[in-house]
């Protein structure tokens, strides 16, 4: 089969390459899926899972990769509650070889059914934006209606889920990001905007939840404005700085099959909108992945057409 390789974890996406690899294996409670579309986050070249497995031992030539729709061709032995021909979405193990692929094989709970009515490049740009906005703001945010949310990166990927799902909630939403992005991050919903390079990010005063994507300088910014009980909620590793009064929580996603029903539920009634950026054919991934010019929204790779 065609796949995406990697081999250098210092060349970053220009160490990238299109390959043929072996077709995989179904192992218990595996499936085979027949990849459609695939999302990347071109951050997992970074991550130490996508060039060793969970004993340390090195996995290269690898297949980056984390998020997919497609069609389920094949079960394992044990696996229950998918179908062959079902069409499906989700998020594939960190450790695993990914889904720019034509075939990936990853177990059967970390997918959810995708509903014929919602195109499989929307359903390849969910999994990590959608499942990451919703667990951060609901399970480790707390998140209630009428309180208030500082949305960072909001024209982004991520962000714009965290906008519309806190928007959803009855929370207060201010998004920030670079001054272009303001258009993008009210049309999704933020109330206010705050352009983290001309504003004063303390003029928005107290809030109750910040979504961190940023990190560094505006971290520690950011956890000066958690209000007293408020969460401080990042996906950038240990914050550097604490609310006074406050939680701060770093947490890494997870796949979970109710969560991505309820994410593509509001997708097709019309309640969430998805932020697609790029997208290419798999033959033309490795250039779209390393183009010069900044695309705001999530890359997604069409494997078959």
């Amino acid at each position: 089969m065609k796949a995406i390789v990697v081999t250098d974890p210092t060349a970053g996406t220009v160490g990238m390459k299109l390959a043929e690899r072996p077709e995989p294996q179904a192992a218990i409670n595996d499936v085979i899926v027949e990849v459609h579309a695939s999302g990347f986050v071109p951050t997992e070249l970074a991550w130490p899972s996508t060039w060793t497995d969970r004993c340390d031992r090195d996995r290269t030539p690898s297949i980056p990769g984390h998020e997919l729709a497609g069609v389920v061709t094949a079960l394992g032995y044990g696996t229950t509650g998918l179908s062959v021909g079902q069409r499906v979405f989700g998020l594939a193990d960190w450790h695993r070889d990914g889904t720019l692929a034509e075939y990936v094989a990853m177990e059967a709970r970390n997918l959810a059914p995708l509903p014929g009515d919602v195109d499989f490049t929307v359903g390849a740009s969910l999994p990590i934006s959608g499942l990451t906005a919703w667990q951060g703001l609901f399970e480790h945010g707390r998140l209630r209606p009428g309180q208030s949310v500082i949305a960072h990166g909001a024209a982004g990927a991520v962000g714009s889920m965290v906008t519309q799902l806190a928007r959803e909630a009855g929370a207060y939403v201010i998004g920030t990001g670079r001054a272009a992005d303001r258009q993008k991050a009210l049309d999704f919903g933020a109330q206010e905007f705050v352009d983290l390079e001309n504003d004063a990010l303390e003029d928005v005063g107290g809030v109750d939840l910040v979504f961190d994507l940023i990190g560094g300088d505006i971290g520690k910014r950011s956890a000066r404005l958690v209000r007293a009980g408020g969460t401080l909620v990042s996906i950038v590793g240990p914050a550097e700085a604490r609310p006074t009064d406050g939680l701060a929580v770093d947490f890494v996603v997870e796949s979970d099959r109710a969560q991505l029903g309820e994410i593509v539920r509001r997708v097709r009634d019309g309640r969430l909108r998805t932020n697609i950026g790029t997208v290419a054919t798999l033959d033309n991934a490795v250039a779209a992945f390393n183009a010069t010019e900044r695309t705001q929204g999530k890359k997604v790779i069409r494997v078959r057409a």
